[in-house]
C-alpha cells in the first residue's frame, strides 16, 4: 500500500488494493456480482441501517457491500484512487461522463435555483443546460472566460434564481479558452454556492481544481484516465459535496459496471506516462504548427501570449499545457480538406487516448449548439480540435503537414 506522501505515479499502482486480502493477486480482481451475501440476518440489518440512513457508521466500521448499485469492492479501489489523484476526501464513478453531470446537476439544483455555467461547454453538456434544465424550471446564465467583479454581478442581477452552484469547464471544449477557478470559487462561496470543475481537458496530472477552491471535481472518464478508447464512463470527486450525489446515484442506477472499474483501475496506472508523453508531443507539434500559412489561428496552452489574461490564468492554475490543439482554418471546406487527408490522426470524437484523434466541432460534437451561440464561442466551421496522442512524433508531424498541405 502507498503511503500518503507517494506521488500520485506510485500510489495508482496499488492503493485501495492489498493482495493479503485477495488470495495474493497482484492487481485487484473482478467482482462482477450483483448481490452480496450476509453473514447473519443482523449484519443484513445493520448494513441497511447504514445505507439507508438510519444509523451512523461507528468508528471505524465500514459499510458492508449489499448490491453493486450500492457499491462494489472494484469500483472502490477506482474510487479511492481517483480521490488520490485530485486530493479530494472521495469520488464517485459512473457510467459516462454525461451519467457523472446529469447525476450532480440533479443531486444539487431544483426548480427555481439558479446555474451559472461556463461557455463553451462540451455538445451533451450544452444541451443538458440550455434545454433541460429549463424543463425542470431550473435558470441557466452563461460565464464568459475573465469575468469579474462587476461583470458577475451584473450576470448575477440579471438572472433569475438563487445562486447554488458555478459549473467550469477549463479548459473549455473545444476552444481552450480558460475560465479562473479561483475567482469563481469566491464568488461562488461567497454566495453559500457550490463550484464544479470539469477536469477533463487537463486531468489531474495537469490542473487540481480542489487548490482553487472547487468542491467538486467532475470526468469524462472515457478520455484520460480511461485513456485507450476501449471504455464509457464518469467520475466525480469531492467532499461534503459528494453524499447528496452518492445517494442520487443509487436511486437512478448511474454508476460504473464492475468491468468498466477494473478497466479504468488499469488504465489509472499509466496516466502518469501517457499524459507525459502527449504533451511532449503536442508541445512539438505546436511549435512546428506555428504560422503555417494554412492555419488562421492556433490554440495551445503552451503559447500562450505572455501577460495576456490567459497566461495569466494559467500560471496561476495549471501544471502544464496537456495535449489539447485548436486549429482555425478559413472555412468548413479547408477544415474537411485537412481533416479527409489524415491518416496517423484518426478523423474521430472523443479525445484524451492513446492514438492522435481530430474532429470538427461544428458539426460534430458540437453540431446541436444554437448557431448564434456557436459563431459567438468561435466554434466556426473553421475549426477542427485534435487531441494529441503517444505516436512517435515524426511521425504524428508529417503527418499532420502533409495534411495541411492538401488545404
Amino acid at each position: 500500500m502507498p503511503a500518503p506522501h507517494h506521488h500520485p505515479a506510485t500510489a495508482m499502482l496499488g492503493l485501495g488494493h492489498d493482495p493479503a486480502d485477495r488470495d495474493g493477486s497482484l492487481k485487484p480482481p473482478l467482482f462482477p456480482t450483483s448481490t452480496f451475501a450476509f453473514p447473519s440476518a443482523a449484519a443484513g440489518k445493520r448494513a441497511f441501517e447504514i445505507a439507508v440512513g438510519i444509523a451512523e457508521p461507528e468508528d471505524g466500521e465500514e459499510m458492508a457491500m449489499i448490491y453493486s448499485r450500492l457499491s462494489n469492492p472494484g469500483l472502490e479501489v477506482l474510487e479511492e484512487r481517483v480521490a488520490y489523484l485530485d486530493g479530494m476526501p472521495g469520488a464517485l464513478s459512473f457510467s459516462s461522463g454525461m451519467a457523472a453531470i446529469s447525476t450532480t446537476f440533479l443531486a444539487h439544483l431544483r426548480p427555481g435555483d439558479l446555474l451559472l455555467y461556463s461557455a463553451p461547454v462540451y455538445g451533451g453538456t450544452d444541451h443538458l443546460i440550455t434545454e433541460m434544465l429549463g424543463e425542470l424550471g431550473i435558470h441557466v446564465g452563461e460565464l464568459r472566460p475573465h469575468m469579474a467583479g462587476q461583470d458577475l454581478e451584473e450576470l448575477l442581477a440579471a438572472s433569475p434564481g438563487a445562486l447554488k452552484m458555478v459549473y467550469v469547464e477549463t479548459p473549455a471544449n473545444p476552444t481552450n479558452a480558460l475560465f479562473d477557478l479561483e475567482a469563481l470559487a469566491s464568488f461562488a462561496h461567497a454566495r453559500e454556492a457550490i463550484l464544479v470543475v470539469d477536469n477533463t481537458f487537463l486531468g489531474p496530472t495537469w490542473q487540481r481544481p480542489v487548490e482553487q477552491g472547487a468542491d467538486l471535481v467532475l470526468y469524462s472518464a472515457t478520455k484520460f484516465l480511461g485513456g485507450h478508447s476501449d471504455l464509457i464512463a464518469g467520475m466525480v470527486s469531492g467532499g461534503e459535496a459528494l453524499t447528496p450525489i452518492a445517494a442520487m446515484r443509487t436511486f437512478l442506477g448511474t454508476m460504473c459496471d464492475p468491468w468498466t472499474a477494473w478497466l479504468l483501475t488499469r488504465s489509472l496506472e499509466t496516466l502518469d506516462v501517457r499524459m507525459h508523453r502527449q504533451a511532449e508531443n503536442t508541445g512539438r507539434l505546436a511549435e512546428a504548427l506555428a504560422g503555417h500559412p494554412a492555419l488562421v489561428d492556433l490554440s495551445y496552452l503552451g503559447a500562450l501570449e505572455p501577460g495576456s489574461p490567459d497566461a495569466d490564468v494559467f500560471e496561476r492554475q495549471c501544471l502544464g499545457p496537456g495535449s489539447m490543439l485548436s486549429l482555425w482554418f478559413s472555412d468548413e471546406e479547408s477544415a474537411f480538406r485537412f481533416l479527409d487527408a489524415l491518416e496517423v490522426v484518426k478523423l474521430a470524437v472523443s479525445l484524451g487516448s492513446t492514438e492522435s484523434l481530430a474532429q470538427h466541432p461544428a458539426t460534430m460534437t458540437h453540431a446541436g449548439v444554437d448557431p448564434e451561440a456557436k459563431e459567438r464561442l468561435r466554434i466556426t466551421g473553421g475549426l477542427v480540435r485534435i487531441s494529441v496522442g503517444i505516436e512517435h512524433f515524426e511521425d504524428l508531424r508529417d503527418d499532420v503537414l502533409k495534411a495541411l498541405a492538401a488545404v
